[in-house]
């Protein structure tokens, strides 16, 4: 059955979202591959945002396994190395399914790329009916075609399922003028537009995603993941990262 919000819980800004995760997420601590320790903390936060009774669907990326573009730039053939980037996505698919199950929400994973035996292929209204009854729906292979990013997959399949806001989920609280990481003084936005990210170039998805959610009117929010409580706080619409939305 679908989660209910609980009395005295403060009810969600959104009937359905959509969260992008990405694959180097599920790292932790490890410099490679899978860290069982960091994908159930990040099952955890998101069973806290579900149990507010926000449909929420999952797009999540394949880095920590297989870049497709870095590998690409020193010698293999984009389209090959952006298939085998898409198949990292749906082992870490499979890999937050299993976490998420074993906490008691039933999980669908779809793929863009057929594999019957591991996934349920990506039908747009099977989408839409399993996050209907309830059920977190994980969304792999990115589009199922090379030269597009996990980031444009996640706003595709956003606004296929009629999701209200994009959750990006990040390393930093929010979208800044410089990378705050090399630049103490950089500043950051509470509110951007996507004209100005575009303009700026400021990284914070690939200019496709960022001009297919402008042409749609699809809010994006980023925020920091490794912050506790952060994906409840954002499904409440409460003012934390940076918010991008119209020109």
């Amino acid at each position: 059955m679908k989660g209910k919000s609980n009395s005295g819980i403060k009810k969600p800004a959104y009937r359905r979202a959509l969260l992008k995760l990405s694959g180097e997420a599920l790292m932790g601590s490890s410099s490679f591959g899978i860290n069982l320790e960091a994908i159930n903390d990040i099952s955890l936060e998101i069973m806290e945002g579900y149990r507010l009774g926000v449909e929420i669907a999952l797009v999540i990326g394949g880095g920590n396994i297989f870049r497709g573009v870095s590998i690409a730039s020193k010698g293999m053939e984009r389209a090959s190395a952006d298939y085998m980037g898409m198949l990292a996505t749906v082992i870490n698919a499979l890999a937050l399914q299993d976490s998420i199950e074993k906490m008691g929400l039933a999980t669908r994973v779809l793929s863009a790329i057929t594999m019957r035996e591991l996934a349920e292929p990506y039908i747009r209204r099977r989408a839409i009916r399993h996050l209907e009854k309830g059920r977190l729906v994980i969304f792999a292979a990115g589009t199922g075609n090379p030269y597009f990013s996990t980031d444009t997959a996640a706003a595709l399949r956003a606004m296929e399922i009629g999701a209200e806001v994009l959750l990006k989920a990040t390393k930093v609280d929010g979208v800044y003028d410089g990378d705050p990481f090399e630049d103490p003084q950089a500043l950051k936005y509470d509110k951007i537009d996507y004209g100005t990210i575009l303009q700026k170039h400021l990284g914070v998805m690939d200019a496709t995603a960022i001009s297919l959610a402008r042409d749609n009117n699809l809010p994006i929010v980023v925020f920091n993941l490794f912050e506790k409580g952060n994906i409840k706080k954002v499904l409440r619409g409460e003012p934390i990262g940076t918010r991008v939305e119209g020109d």
